[in-house]
């Protein structure tokens, strides 16, 4: 790589930026190099001991895990980049619904958005999310999400993809990926080479994508060729293998994840997509890397496979000074760390940082809660309702029996409450709902409501229903309620139960645990709105029963 490549999409920098970038990368000591290569997290309240952490290390970036307080949040990003000698990039999970801001606008997951199938409204949506993460300091997303939701059984691709076919991925991902762009949000497309054949989690396992390479090229290939075309100044290289690529290699290189694979980073990647921008890591401790190489090995060896920049450290002052050794000894070659060192910078002046870090004062979107509205009430769908159960009414259905484990939120697996229940309440009707784990007992109801609240599930391996703690016994287990009693199955996450309860005769996908969500299905249940969502992905998960 040559300096001059960073005035080439996606970068595009001016004489003036490139100068900026080749003095300040020149003007580093070799420490100071190599801890440009890393993004660290950062957690909780930044206050002075937090401050002098980063003031010590000077990481090129971090990824901030937003607390609730919009401003504060704001503050400490700017107080955080005042003390960094080179600007900071700042990166978050934007992925909508709760992986997203937890103070900004509620804002539907990309499987919600893909429902609803409306790509003026994801590029709305987008804007909204893009203006909030700017506003107080956020320049890199590390979305949108490429993958292809094609194991069923998958919990960890479910809701954070825009479904099951690539035409449908491409609209919505590159919609979001234009709007972030045009706000000055650098946009990052992953899981590079692509998730979703393997039902496995890359958190605990190298996940496989097991596509022959033409299969490959006519749906990840194509997509992420697209979104290079379309201006993604990142790629989030994963712990994913794609043993198709070098049939003729040995074994282990054949597997190896992409985070620590030359082949796929700059021969398929850089080679033959020919991706300019920068590569970035996945999680550098997650156990698809970590089971095949020691931590600190890893992230050299992320580095020497062509990766630009290291996602996180769990103790950053070893692992960037274990690089800096390693490039004084060759292994990583000095040509290899310049390329990685005037990527990650010029991706900081390509966002404007040389000239200022401070967040700008982005103008939020007008009609922000209505534009929101409508996204979370396209998206609810009716995959059946076998006996004409719906709409709900008190006349009919007046006591309603809830049997949910509640909601649980993604990242710290932290059980929410149902407000559908007291929504349903407001609306007349009698409503009990029965203490997860006790034995199932539908004497004196007249329907039985099933509420499941799991989005895209990290470090969990599996989701299915638990039909002993749903029904809270070795013997009711195995009752259905259904052949007595009308039964409603929600799920306002995971859109694949129908495949452990194929029977149930009126189930729905809702995709997103948020409060908006639950109150447009409360309107559609009532029939005082349509189910305007259709199917992303096969709800039935190849189960022909599923269809009774």
């Amino acid at each position: 790589m040559q300096p001059e490549d960073l005035m080439r999409a996606p970068f595009h920098l001016d004489q003036e930026a490139l100068d900026w970038v080749v003095a300040t990368w020149d003007g580093l000591d070799p420490l100071q190099q190599a801890a440009q290569l890393f993004t660290l997290n950062s957690r909780g309240p930044v206050d002075a001991a937090e401050r002098a952490r980063l003031a010590a290390l000077q990481p090129g970036g971090i990824t901030r895990f937003f607390g609730t307080d919009g401003e504060a949040e704001r503050s400490a990003l700017d107080a955080l980049q005042e003390d960094a000698a080179i600007p900071m990039l700042v990166s978050a999970d934007l992925e909508g619904s709760r992986m997203s801001l937890p103070f900004g606008t509620p804002v539907p997951n990309p499987l919600a958005l893909a429902a609803a199938d409306d790509e003026a409204l994801t590029r709305e949506v987008s804007r909204i999310m893009a203006a909030e993460a700017r506003a107080i300091g956020v320049n890199w997303s590390f979305t949108p999400v490429l993958d292809i939701n094609a194991a069923p059984r998958s919990a960890i691709v479910a809701t954070r993809g825009y479904g099951s076919d690539p035409a449908k991925i491409a609209r919505h991902a590159l919609a979001q990926l234009t709007e972030f762009e045009a706000a000055g949000l650098a946009a990052t497309v992953k899981h590079w080479p692509g998730e979703g054949y393997d039902d496995r989690d890359q958190h605990l396992v190298t996940t496989i994508n097991p596509l022959s390479m033409e299969d490959w090229h006519a749906s990840f290939g194509k997509l992420y060729g697209d979104a290079i075309r379309a201006g993604a100044r990142a790629v989030m290289s994963a712990h994913i293998a794609l043993p198709a690529y070098r049939p003729d290699a040995p074994d282990a290189e054949r597997y190896l994840p992409a985070t620590i694979s030359r082949a796929l980073n700059e021969d398929l990647l850089r080679g033959e997509l020919g991706f300019n921008g920068i590569i970035v890591s996945d999680a550098s401790e997650m156990a698809g890397l970590t089971s095949v190489l020691a931590p600190l090995e890893a992230k050299i060896e992320i580095l020497r496979a062509g990766c630009d920049m290291v996602l996180f450290s769990s103790d950053p002052e070893t692992e960037i000074a274990a690089v800096r050794d390693a490039v004084a000894s060759g292994r990583i070659p000095a040509e290899r760390f310049r390329a990685a060192g005037l990527r990650v910078l010029g991706l900081k002046a390509s966002l404007g940082l040389h000239r200022s870090r401070k967040a700008p004062e982005t103008p939020a979107p007008e009609g922000r809660a209505t534009i929101t509205e409508r996204a979370f009430a396209a998206a609810p769908t009716l995959v059946k309702d076998r006996d004409a159960t719906l709409p709900l009414d008190p006349a009919r259905h007046r006591r309603i029996l809830v049997l949910s484990p509640g909601i649980v939120e993604p990242m710290g697996n932290e059980q929410i409450p149902f407000a559908l229940p007291q929504m349903l309440r407001e609306a007349g009707f009698e409503v009990t709902e029965a203490p997860y784990g006790t034995p199932l007992d539908i004497t004196g109801q007249d329907l039985v409501l099933y509420l499941f609240g799991e989005e895209t599930l990290l470090t969990r391996s599996r989701i299915f229903l638990d039909w002993r703690a749903l029904h809270g016994h070795f013997k009711t287990a195995m009752a259905r309620p259904w052949t007595a009693l009308p039964t409603v199955m929600i799920s306002f996450g995971y859109p694949y139960y129908l495949y452990d309860a194929p029977r149930v005769p009126t189930y729905i996908n809702a995709y997103s645990t948020h409060e908006a969500m639950q109150r447009a299905v409360c309107e559609a249940l009532l029939g005082r709105a349509p189910f305007a969502g259709t199917n992303p992905v096969d709800p039935f998960a190849g189960a022909p029963d599923a269809r009774l």
